[in-house]
């Protein structure tokens, strides 16, 4: 187990990035960035855009490393402008695909699947800066289903890995 700290926790409800990046950045409404989201297994997080869409079941939630982003650059980095929705500092969470994960805010562990890489997009170029989607590749975080409910809370956490149940009842 690590100690980390949740940066920022982003709840949309709504696909903000449509249309083509060289049109420019979409307006970024206020209120999106939460001090805590409440997670459900196997539909996401409450009020997300993605929350129990069947197509994002298994991808509902999206993690980021706080290290991966580039910097400096022309606007700050943050899940506003990467559309995830945790961003973590203290673990290389990119590293983690395949595995069971889970993070404790204090009330209790919400474990996550790490399903897939969230692969950097166009987009990047246009929300972080020139050059951002490059950069992001291989660190552009990764997409979960939630197994467990819970509630995730900005500030320090516990990160931990469970281990498959045939080495556990072994």
């Amino acid at each position: 187990m690590a100690h980390v700290e949740i940066l920022q926790l982003l709840v949309s409800p709504v696909h903000r990035l449509a249309g083509r990046p060289g049109e420019g950045l979409p307006e970024l409404p206020p209120g999106e960035l939460v001090p805590t989201a409440e997670v459900r297994a196997g539909l996401g997080i409450a009020g997300d855009r993605y929350f129990n869409r069947p197509a994002h079941r298994n991808a509902s939630i999206t993690l980021m490393a706080a290290e991966r982003l580039p910097q400096p650059g022309p606007y700050p980095a943050d899940l506003l402008r990467t559309r995830r929705n945790i961003l973590l500092r203290g673990v290389d969470i990119d590293a983690y695909i395949g595995a069971t994960v889970f993070l404790d805010c204090g009330a209790g562990p919400v474990e996550l699947e790490v399903r897939s890489a969230a692969r950097p997009c166009a987009w990047m170029n246009t929300t972080l800066g020139p050059g951002a989607q490059r950069a992001l590749r291989g660190g552009g975080g990764v997409r979960c289903r939630p197994l467990t409910d819970g509630v995730l809370r900005v500030g320090p956490a516990v990160f931990g890995v469970r281990e498959p149940e045939s080495v556990r009842g072994a």
